[in-house]
């Protein structure tokens, strides 16, 4: 029984390490954006909606109504890496436009008067610099990621939760199937707190 929960782990890694790649795409375009003052308003009420409905929501509407409109079918898989990863980008956009805020404006004002074009002064100098300050936050959202991809098991997907929910039913029994996929979230999570411990603590100062 354990094993069988616990090969469920591979699904909800691969949905995490989808959604944050994507999430980390999409919310490092909108956080240039965003910073470069360009369609603030349509990014803001983009980061809202995310930040401000549930992620069951959004999931129920990519996995059910995005089909209907495009008129095409998509897998279980496709419909939670869209839904993670939009959801995830709102958080990523933020966390990333904050580290930016953080930068000196003085990295700005030297990069320009040395003559530093703009892509190599936000690729070299300016975003390293947020990344280093962020990395914690990014980390953290990673771990929520781990957790929220749970939500996968509305739509049958054989992950930790869905695999803990058929174990239940087919033995009559909560506790056992239950406490084993408490115990694999608990451990995906606690290395993930461990990487952002390690990093804090090897992490030079600016």
């Amino acid at each position: 029984m354990e094993i069988y929960i616990l090969q469920g782990i591979w699904v909800t890694l691969q949905y995490t390490l989808v959604a944050f790649l994507g999430g980390s795409i999409i919310g490092t375009t909108l956080a240039f954006l965003k910073y470069n003052h360009k369609a603030v308003w349509l990014i803001n009420a983009y980061i809202s909606f995310m930040r401000g409905t549930p992620l069951l929501v959004q999931l129920t509407l990519v996995y059910f109504v995005l089909p209907s409109l495009l008129g095409v079918s998509i897998s279980v898989f496709v419909a939670g890496a869209i839904a993670f990863s939009v959801n995830s980008s709102a958080y990523i956009a933020e966390i990333i436009r904050a580290g930016l805020n953080n930068v000196d404006r003085g990295q700005f004002e030297a990069s320009q008067a040395l003559g530093i074009s703009k892509f190599h002064m936000w690729k070299d100098i300016i975003f390293p610099q947020a990344l280093r300050t962020i990395m914690p936050a990014l980390i953290n959202e990673a771990i929520t990621l781990v957790k929220e991809t749970a939500l996968i098991s509305t739509l049958g997907e054989q992950d930790i939760m869905r695999r803990a929910q058929l174990v239940s039913a087919e033995q009559y029994t909560y506790l056992q199937p239950l406490l084993t996929a408490a115990a694999s979230y608990y451990l995906l999570t606690f290395l993930l707190e461990q990487m952002s411990k390690f990093y804090d603590y090897h992490r030079k100062p600016l």
